[in-house]
């Protein structure tokens, strides 16, 4: 983990791409006494990872078969997870006791403490099969890059043009995803590096988006503004769908599986609970 490396890639845009109108059936998802729920990734055996609050302490959980397991970091002040992977492998961040962020990965049972090197701060975010890891750090400018780590060397991903770039997820193919944004970082969009070339992703009618999750198929999940009113959605087969369970002021998906099922968080009466969606 001591190798860095700029890379520079090709820039794409997707233009015009139409509305579709999948079904969904809603699930609520709160840990007991949580005070606001937030799933952030569902794996192929359908567990779902995310985070939760109680008593003002930030926690990890897993959901698997309908029974939750916290997960925290030893020492850490609050726990951050993000993703599992096929093996369970779970991917995260934790904030230590001088209010530092540093990435982890929970492989067979032990902690790893995971920092880009020279970063002010490291959050990973994305894992898949093979271990590789993508997130974001901040240098010591103040700037946030994603990362990708791969055997062992950090690789920095800056979308072209970008003045702030934070990398969410990758699936089995190798493809990232994440958002960025330019100038004075007002306003963020999706985006999706495939191959080697970047694309901006933008739901129609958004004023700002980013993309949170990327299935083996080339699904996306995330979220987008419009009207002032936040949207979770979905990118496939070149089209987009809006996803919203009933009554959710604000919502923003953030994962989805190799089956389609998505996962994410709704405010309703200003309470954050998490959800699965399956068609």
């Amino acid at each position: 983990m001591t190798r860095s490396t700029k890379t520079l890639f090709a820039l794409g845009l997707i233009v015009a791409m139409p509305v579709v109108a999948f079904q969904f059936t809603f699930s609520t998802i709160d840990p007991p006494g949580s005070a606001s729920t937030f799933p952030f990734g569902i794996n192929p055996q359908g567990d779902i990872v995310g985070n939760y609050v109680s008593g003002d302490v930030i926690r990890g959980f897993l959901l698997h078969e309908g029974h939750f397991t916290t997960i925290e970091f030893p020492g850490a002040t609050a726990t951050i997870v993000r993703r599992s992977n096929p093996e369970r492998d779970v991917i995260g961040a934790f904030i230590d006791t001088h209010g530092i962020f540093h990435g982890f990965l929970l492989h067979e049972g032990a902690f790893t403490a995971i920092d880009f090197p020279g970063a002010t701060a490291t959050l990973a975010f994305g894992i898949n099969p093979r271990l590789d890891i993508v997130g974001w750090y901040i240098d010591s400018g103040g700037v946030n890059h994603g990362f990708l780590l791969q055997k062992g060397a950090f690789t920095t991903i800056d979308f072209p043009g970008s003045s702030l770039t934070r990398v969410f997820g990758i699936n089995s193919r190798g493809d990232i995803v994440g958002g960025y944004s330019s100038g004075d970082n007002t306003q963020t969009r999706a985006f999706l590096l495939h191959r080697g070339a970047f694309t901006a992703i933008t739901p129609p009618g958004s004023t700002s988006s980013f993309a949170l999750g990327i299935n083996p198929q080339g699904d996306v999940v995330g979220g987008y503004t419009a009207g002032g009113v936040s949207h979770g959605f979905l990118l496939s087969n070149g089209g987009f769908t809006t996803i919203d369970p009933p009554g959710s002021a604000a919502t923003t998906a953030t994962g989805i599986s190799p089956e389609g099922e998505i996962v994410g968080f709704y405010v309703v009466g200003g309470v954050t609970h998490g959800f699965l969606a399956q068609r």
